[in-house]
């Protein structure tokens, strides 16, 4: 029997193969104990199935594993660790794959998907998530006890890898980064251990995997804390046309006066004129500003009249709002699709600055950008949650969060873009797609994404501290200045810290890429390159 057989016969869902890829190296016994091991499905290239479970939310990148194991419980992601040490296999991850990092090419692909369980204690004001849980499931869970989790802008965005990275949410500058909630991991270590990691039972492995985490093990679940949060006063402002400027000028002034129970961001985006998008939206370049208040709406009315000076409004969709309702604020995309994004971390802003940047990635840029600026400080300022036990999110002190994302056009066909194309697409490559070459492909898109990115943060670069790494999209561990990119992430002594730390819980480096663990990742072989999930 085929190992390709072996894997369908036992677990691989009974639908039409793709076609044949290369076998496994993994020797067909050991794959057929693996099988035996776990609950969920074992794939392999050729089987029905493999290829929906190395897919994710971005599609610039999909991952090209030697094996899936589709996991529903702890046990099975142990069974997995074990398995892929024994058989000198690196290991990646992937929840619901919005912040993949790199396509590992081979390996073994752990998919938490199917580890979908929720729990909430209303009397404790907690939760427990498991590994593959998104954060509108936690909403749901939550807000009939009037409570609300510290959740990202997307109901979609898995909970786990975004609280591994800090996590800055809809409630950020009134109660912190959602790391700062945590009471409890449940964690597979790279030589297939199972912990249960508190602030009590191991304190520096607690603090690291609160804003560092990744790249440590594999979490299977999560414990949190859930705040007092049934209904918020928020929405949009979206200004268009000679409103444009006046808006980003007032934006800036505005978050000087605002308190910290208020959070918000700014966006800029140049829609496409495509009929598939609302006319007010189609072929036009807006302004929004995202608002999220945890005050009385009157109040909230008071506090965004300087907004309302600006101008007339292309929509004004402030509101009273059920927390239910936190998702419609920012209306991400809930569809899949290819992207690659950068940041910077300031320490502050002028408006001169922020002009100069909505220039370079407005209407006219060569690629299309969405700039977002997030507003910090408040409680994201303080370190430590309920329990004072602080954790490793960098750059506290940062005033606000620049973000560029831009989509790739035509890398969502076959297998996108993965690893061999990306050494020769980085800012200042000589490779196809870097400005000597064809403008055709996906390679060359990227090329002029990150060219174009690179020109917009330089326009910050007094005021840049750093990155936050939740919003690096994109396999930034192979850029020319990936070191940059990783020491970015934290400042210099913690980034000593957590690359002491994975050495000493990973020293084999089988959860092989991601930006804050480059140090250690440096001393193996860099072959496949697991990403967050």
């Amino acid at each position: 029997m085929e190992i390709n057989d072996l894997a369908r016969t036992h677990h691989a869902p009974a639908t039409p193969a793709t076609p044949a890829a290369p076998a496994t190296p993994a020797a067909p016994t050991a794959l057929a104990e693996l099988v035996r091991q776990t609950r969920g499905p074992v794939l392999v290239p050729g089987d029905g199935g493999y290829d929906a479970e190395r897919s994710g939310f971005q599609r610039a990148y999909r991952h090209r594993p030697d094996v899936i194991v589709g996991a529903e419980c702890a046990g099975d992601v142990v069974a997995a660790v074990r398995f892929a040490r024994a058989q000198g296999l690196p290991v990646a991850v992937q929840a619901t794959g919005h912040g993949l990092s790199a396509a590992t090419d081979g390996g073994l692909l752990i998919s938490t998907r199917r580890m979908a369980g929720v729990r909430v204690d209303a009397a404790a004001r907690t939760a427990r998530a498991e590994a593959g849980v998104v954060w509108g499931q936690v909403v749901e869970a939550a807000v009939p006890y009037g409570l609300a989790p510290l959740n990202g802008s997307s109901p979609g965005v898995g909970v786990i890898s975004y609280t591994l990275g800090g996590g800055v949410g809809v409630l950020a500058r009134t109660y912190g980064f959602a790391a700062d909630q945590v009471r409890s991991v449940d964690l597979v270590t790279a030589d297939a251990r199972q912990l249960h990691v508190t602030a009590d039972s191991d304190p520096e492995l607690f603090r690291a995997l609160l804003g560092g985490g990744h790249g440590l093990g594999v979490v299977t679940a999560m414990e949190f804390g859930l705040v007092p949060v049934a209904r918020l006063y928020g929405g949009q402002l979206v200004f268009g046309g000679e409103q444009i400027d006046e808006a980003l000028a007032a934006y800036l002034d505005w978050t000087a006066t605002v308190p910290d129970e208020l959070t918000s961001s700014l966006a800029l985006i140049a829609y496409p004129d495509l009929p598939q998008l609302p006319e007010p939206l189609r072929g036009r370049y807006l302004a929004q500003i995202r608002i999220a208040y945890t005050g009385s709406a009157e109040e909230g009315e008071r506090l965004v009249a300087p907004l309302r000076a600006v101008g007339p409004r292309v929509s004004d969709e402030l509101r009273e709002m059920p927390y239910a309702d936190s998702h419609t604020i920012h209306q991400d995309p809930s569809d899949p699709h290819a992207y690659d994004g950068d940041n910077a971390l300031l320490s502050g802003l002028d408006a001169a600055a922020l002009h100069r940047v909505a220039a370079l990635t407005g209407p006219d840029a060569p690629a299309m950008c969405v700039l977002q600026l997030n507003h910090l400080g408040g409680a994201m300022a303080k370190r430590g949650g309920p329990d004072e036990a602080a954790g490793s999110v960098g750059h506290r002190d940062a005033r606000f969060a620049l973000r560029l994302l831009s989509p790739l056009p035509g890398a969502e066909a076959g297998d996108g873009l993965g690893a061999d194309d990306l050494g020769a697409t980085g800012p200042g490559a000589d490779g196809p797609g870097s400005g000597a070459a064809s403008s055709e492909g996906p390679d060359a898109a990227l090329a002029t994404v990150r060219a174009l990115h690179a020109e917009a943060l330089a326009a910050v670069a007094p005021w840049r501290i750093g990155r936050s790494v939740n919003f690096l999209f994109g396999p930034h561990g192979e850029r020319p200045d990936a070191a940059e990119v990783a020491r970015s992430v934290h400042d210099a002594d913690e980034h000593r810290r957590l690359a002491g730390l994975k050495a000493h819980h990973d020293p084999e480096n089988v959860f092989r890429f991601h930006p804050s663990g480059a140090a250690a990742a440096d001393r193996s072989p860099a072959v496949d390159t697991p990403v967050r999930g």
